[in-house]
């Protein structure tokens, strides 16, 4: 009898002691600042369930956790709208108290473990929708005759997913951020082009929210910036990619898109929303109009990156990237080097060789619409000759003779072409104008 009530209560400690294992507990807090919304992230030892409820007069956040601890957070006093966090008890559950400086719209989701991150509640702190904006009249809405085309810069990962790691410890995210303001300012700095930055901070974008943004800022193109890792440090050389929705051009394409289409699980993305489905019958539909001038302009970039070193594939990568999916925005991304190289990781961080980087870029990029000039911007009423002609699908030498102007004759022979054949992706240079 006594030996069955010893056995009794190691049952019952051994019980007690597995309910205070699986409790949860909150072990660090870190905070992004978006331009809509500020992100707070909590690390949590085990999945939880949460009650969560917005409090006035102060502003506050509550969440109220059951069978839940809290570390010693080191919280910051002041964060965007978050004033700080205190943890209490209210019965048997953990309370957190987000203490804000005005009213939010919160949106809260669990997170699963990835990458270098275990389990997480992330609570999104949206601002209050404004007022409705004044209804302008028609001559306020008619476009001008020569408006800037708009180009969109998106500098890849950011906030929770820092991308990929330097020899050196260089971030990705750091280093796009850097290159995208570079790439900016050059494209500000132009004639008739004008730059949107997606991502002007250190926090985190969803992949398909980047060209919705883009879509949202009328742009004319999508540029989306990277640098690439690879196991073997001697990797070096920029590339260019276009989507591709059949396959990728390469193993190693296939295995980039794939690591960066996963930015979404590290970063911080609820996906209970979303009808999949719907969205990819949606995407056939529009997305082939976008792929054709996609690849030129990608071409023109790629040349101009050939122009200032070396190139780590010499013609356009495809692959499945999320972020280049846009429906009706020519979209590119430029893996602007091997991060995993040391050499040119130190090149990265070099603000003079980013200087060389965007200016690449950006002449690819103005070679682009200059020879395809969207209809009413400053590329039309300003026609500029290209100096190359980068071929498209279904297009003939005598078709782009007469387009710039050129005899065919005078096309073949600057070309050193043995025929009127020529294949889509193929860079021709223009002959100079007579006379």
């Amino acid at each position: 009898m006594i030996m069955r009530a010893g056995q009794a209560l190691g049952l019952l400690l051994a019980m007690v002691g597995a309910a205070t294992a699986s409790a949860a507990e909150f072990r660090s807090v870190r905070y992004w600042d978006a331009s809509d919304h500020t992100r707070v992230v909590f690390d949590i030892s085990a999945p939880i369930q949460y009650k969560l409820f917005v409090l006035e007069s102060p502003h506050r956040v509550v969440l109220d956790i059951p069978a839940a601890s809290a570390a010693s957070l080191g919280v910051p006093n002041s964060t965007g709208v978050v004033r700080g966090v205190r943890t209490g008890r209210q019965g048997k559950n953990l309370r957190l108290v987000l203490d804000l400086e005005r009213a939010v719209q919160p949106k809260t989701f669990l997170l699963a473990p990835a990458g270098e991150h275990g389990h997480r509640l992330v609570v999104d702190l949206f601002e209050q929708e404004s007022r409705p904006a004044v209804v302008k009249t028609e001559a306020q809405l008619r476009p001008s005759g020569e408006r800037k085309v708009i180009v969109a810069i998106d500098a890849g990962h950011g906030g929770e997913d820092p991308g990929a790691l330097g020899a050196a410890g260089s971030r990705e995210k750091d280093i796009t951020l850097a290159v995208a303001k570079s790439l900016a300012a050059e494209i500000n700095a132009h004639a008739g082009m004008s730059a949107v930055l997606i991502r002007d901070g250190d926090f985190f974008i969803p992949l398909e929210k980047r060209y919705a943004l883009a879509r949202e800022a009328k742009a004319d193109l999508f540029v989306s910036i990277h640098a690439d890792a690879f196991t073997n440090k001697a990797a070096r050389g920029s590339s260019v990619f276009v989507l591709s929705q059949r396959g990728a051009s390469s193993e190693a394409a296939r295995m980039l898109a794939r690591q960066e289409n996963q930015a979404d699980l590290v970063g911080g993305v609820s996906l209970g929303d979303k009808d999949s489905m719907l969205a990819a019958v949606l995407l056939d539909l529009s997305q082939g109009a976008t792929m054709g001038a996609s690849e030129v302009v990608a071409s023109n970039v790629l040349r101009g990156l050939a122009r200032i070193g070396n190139l780590h594939k010499r013609e356009l990568q495809r692959a499945n990237f999320v972020v280049l999916r846009s429906p009706d925005v020519p979209s590119i991304l430029v893996e602007t080097a091997f991060i995993s190289n040391p050499a040119e990781e130190k090149r990265l961080n070099d603000p003079g060789h980013r200087a060389k980087l965007a200016s690449a870029v950006t002449e690819g990029i103005r070679e682009y619409f200059s020879s395809a000039p969207p209809q009413g911007t400053w590329f039309a009423a300003n026609p500029q000759r290209p100096s190359h002609h980068v071929v498209a699908r279904g297009e003939s030498l005598s078709a782009i003779a007469q387009r710039h102007g050129c005899s065919v004759t005078a096309l073949r022979e600057t070309n050193k072409l043995q025929s009127d054949n020529v294949w889509a992706g193929a860079v021709l240079k223009l002959p100079p104008r007579q006379g």
